[in-house]
């Protein structure tokens, strides 16, 4: 060791997304995966900030995808993004399916400059010969393709499913082996807050190069589409059980809890504080449920209270 060179992290995003080295996303299908994945990469072709990055240089991208359409589902998502579809390069692979030991991937990186690779999802990429549950299979797969992220200095980012069970450990959840999750230096979860569906939550479940970030959320919505919202107080754990709920619930059910606390206190006034904190009737109302608070009429009034 005494020979070693120190060498420091370059990050594309810190500390979620390292160069040099692999990511794993993470999630159940319809989470959200690909579009956070295209969100970033519409960012990066046009060196915009990502959560609390600063503003970079635009790169060129290559996004390889066995699931989806490229004109009828990536397209439309990467304009209404507003990437630069120019730095978003695709190899072509109609005729001869792409793999991870395929050496078009590394031409292509070569040949393009390429500072990200984005594979969806892992098991589209690995060849029909490979077994993704058995270790002595998967493990030369990652060492090759860990190799070409760490010569090229890009960042290969792996898309995953995770696996039917609801119950263990965030990291027993990856769909195939467990190898898949040692070759990475960050894996990242990515599911949706069980009381509101147009949340979802990032979570860092692996961070070998930097302390562990806390979860970030965007909302993905019909009316403003995607959406940055920040750091959220959830667990992977939770995510992926389904225990998760919302910070505005949680929020309105401390109000709620504070407020009726010392006594029975009239609705209307309850309710008119709650609009003012910006609570809806249906968030205040499931608090209420929540809180088993009970509704009694006095002197022609409406009251809450916890007796």
């Amino acid at each position: 060791m005494q020979d070693i060179e120190v060498e420091d992290i370059e990050w594309l995003i810190y500390p979620f997304i390292p160069y040099g080295k692999i990511t794993i996303i993470q999630g159940d299908p319809g989470e959200g995966k690909t579009t956070l994945v295209l969100q970033i990469i519409a960012r990066l072709t046009k060196g915009e900030a990502i959560i609390n990055e600063k503003a970079k240089q635009p790169i060129n991208v290559i996004y390889q995808t066995a699931e989806d359409g490229l004109g009828d589902t990536i397209k439309p998502r990467l304009l209404s993004a507003d990437a630069d579809c120019s730095k978003v390069l695709v190899i072509d692979d109609k005729d001869t399916p792409l793999t991870m030991r395929d050496v078009r991937l590394e031409q292509a990186i070569v040949e393009t400059k390429a500072k990200l690779v984005v594979l969806d999802p892992i098991q589209g990429f690995l060849g029909a010969d490979v077994d993704m549950h058995r270790a002595n299979k998967i493990r030369p797969v990652m060492k090759h393709i860990a190799e070409l992220a760490d010569k090229y200095k890009c960042a290969i980012i792996l898309i995953g499913h995770m696996n039917k069970c609801s119950m263990g450990k965030s990291t027993y959840r990856g769909l195939g082996s467990i190898d898949f999750q040692a070759a990475a230096r960050s894996v990242l979860i990515v599911g949706r807050i069980k009381d509101e569906p147009e949340i979802r939550v990032v979570c860092q479940t692996k961070s070998s190069l930097a302390p562990e970030a806390k979860s970030i959320a965007f909302r993905l919505s019909k009316e403003n589409g995607f959406e940055w919202i920040g750091e959220y107080d959830v667990t992977a754990d939770d995510l992926l059980s389904g225990t998760a709920k919302g910070t505005k619930k949680q929020a309105a059910i401390d109000f709620l809890e504070e407020f009726v606390l010392n006594g029975a206190k009239p609705q209307t006034e309850i309710m008119k504080l709650a609009k003012e904190k910006g609570f809806s009737e249906k968030t205040v109302r499931n608090a209420k449920d929540e809180l088993k608070i009970k509704s009694m009429r006095k002197n022609n009034q409406w009251y809450l209270s916890l007796n």
